[in-house]
């Protein structure tokens, strides 16, 4: 009887073990079975990683130097090629009198008259010069400045409408005043300079400063990033796309305001930059020279685009994910 009991009670868990397994919506299930949906889940879960990994995976081919050149040279060789033809082609047709359109022939002339007459980058320099100095200056100053302001609500809530109804003053309101102040020298060139780009930089700060997600400053916070310190290594590289946007509007204003200011200051003090030149030209009534000197200062204003800031714009985005490095 003692066995007989032992053999029945052993078998009644089997029996209601089977059952809990062959019932639907049961937790128990056949170790053989239970493996397959947990391989499977563990394949699909690598396949996920793998599939993010390749989206975060930027890949890096060197463009080969024939496609470089008809990506990056040939574009604008083109549009370059379509104004001197069409240029050429008004000219011939006599669409204008030659005195007020001199052909490309005539401006290439007075190109190479400068250069024989040894002054053409002493012309040059002398703006690039003063540009180059008056946007450090602009710099030095734009930069604490619209830090102040995006910090501060009370110096934003005073100076922020200021500084924007600076920006959209026009840079040549300001030579006469700057002319009666400081004389006609130097310091009024600069002081033309600072008043155009400085509101510039300082309101391209503030914007990229605005667009910081919160959570930057917090963590910023936690390890100690206050004050000084926090601006340094938290509030400028996260707002750097901004504050390089309003570093390349803040060049275009000093570039623009310089030459309004050596357009109408003229003393033999200040010697003969880009605008100086072109003023020249146009009390000579000698239309080739002021179209050499138009040509000039678009030159270098695209020279120093492409050698300085686009490419600090470039490697700024490239740095964030938002370029390909191969652009």
């Amino acid at each position: 009887m003692a066995s007989t009991d032992t053999g029945t009670g052993s078998a009644a868990p089997q029996d209601a073990a089977s059952q809990d397994a062959a019932r639907p919506g049961t937790d128990a299930v056949p170790l053989a079975k239970a493996g397959v949906p947990a391989q499977r889940g563990a394949a699909d879960l690598s396949g996920l990683e793998a599939g993010l990994d390749a989206l975060e995976t930027v890949t890096v081919e060197r463009s080969p130097l024939g496609r470089l050149l008809v990506q990056k040279v040939l574009p604008p060789l083109t549009a370059v090629v379509l104004v001197l033809v069409v240029w050429q082609l008004a000219s011939w047709g006599k669409v204008a009198d030659p005195t007020k359109l001199p052909s490309p022939k005539d401006v290439g002339q007075a190109l190479a008259d400068r250069w024989r007459a040894g002054d053409l980058f002493t012309i040059i320099w002398t703006s690039v010069e003063r540009g180059l100095l008056g946007f450090l200056a602009a710099l030095a100053i734009g930069t604490p400045l619209g830090l102040v302001v995006a910090r501060v609500r009370f110096v934003r809530a005073a100076i922020g409408p200021i500084l924007s109804g600076l920006q959209s003053l026009p840079s040549v309101a300001w030579v006469p005043a700057a002319v009666i102040w400081l004389g006609i020298n130097d310091s009024a060139m600069y002081a033309v300079i600072l008043l155009g780009a400085v509101p510039s930089i300082a309101n391209g700060l503030v914007s990229g400063i605005d667009q910081v997600p919160p959570l930057y400053l917090r963590a910023g916070r936690t390890i100690g990033a206050t004050g000084v310190r926090g601006a340094w290594y938290v509030l400028l590289p996260a707002a750097l796309p901004g504050y390089v946007a309003g570093l390349k509007q803040g060049w275009a204003f000093s570039w623009r305001s310089l030459m309004a200011a050596e357009l109408i200051a003229s003393s033999p003090d200040l010697g003969v930059g880009l605008g100086r030149y072109l003023e020249n030209m146009r009390e000579g009534s000698d239309m080739a020279g002021v179209v050499l000197g138009i040509l000039l200062i678009l030159f270098v204003g695209i020279a120093i685009d492409q050698i300085v800031f686009s490419p600090l714009e470039r490697w700024v985005l490239r740095s964030r994910g938002l370029t390909a490095r191969g652009q």
